[in-house]
């Protein structure tokens, strides 16, 4: 969750893009985030410039969605849970694949989505559109090879560990009990 860091710095109003594209190397063309449930794309950019991001992606063969703000919060909600429940899903099962966590481990991936997003949605006053785990499954399938690790913490999960401590610091319920039990298992 960047937008605390952006906030910090006078930044919130900056034009801001959620990446689904992948460059396996230097030199190779850009694979496109297109999934089965959203066949047009899921890069989505919002922000002063976000029209001459978009054409600047779509020269280069690239799909990009122009979001309004509240509309950009929901789609960056939904990537943070995406990385940051399949990641722990598949790092607490071995360090399998993101495939595998969606194909093996969907229940209790699908729970902890289900979790982080009430909980993400609650700190960051919006509601995610019905359908997010079909979606997130659906990008899931799509880069099935990538692996799992937990990286970039603070900016991940950490965000929901401090919504967690947060929480327990008022007095008040863990609004992400198995996102915390499951990081207290591998350290965190």
């Amino acid at each position: 969750m960047l937008q605390p860091w952006l906030e910090g710095r006078g930044l919130a109003s900056a034009t801001q893009l959620l990446v689904y594209f992948a460059v396996a190397k230097a030199g190779d063309t850009p694979v496109d985030g297109k999934t089965d449930v959203n066949p047009e794309g899921l890069t989505s950019v919002w922000g002063p410039h976000s029209e001459a991001v978009a054409q600047r992606l779509a020269a280069g063969g690239l799909a990009c969605k122009v979001l309004d703000r509240p509309a950009f919060l929901q789609a960056m909600l939904e990537k943070l849970v995406w990385i940051s429940a399949f990641m722990l899903v598949g790092v607490t099962h071995g360090g399998c694949s993101v495939g595998e966590v969606e194909r093996v481990h969907s229940q209790q991936t699908a729970e902890l989505v289900e979790e982080l997003a009430s909980a993400g949605a609650a700190a960051l006053g919006v509601r995610l559109e019905a359908g997010a785990w079909e979606r997130l499954a659906a990008y899931a399938r799509s880069v099935a090879n990538y692996p799992t690790a937990l990286k970039e913490f603070e900016w991940r999960n950490g965000w929901f560990k401090e919504l967690s401590r947060e929480a327990s610091a008022s007095g008040k319920q863990d609004p992400c009990p198995m996102h915390t039990r499951l990081l207290a298992g591998l350290g965190y």
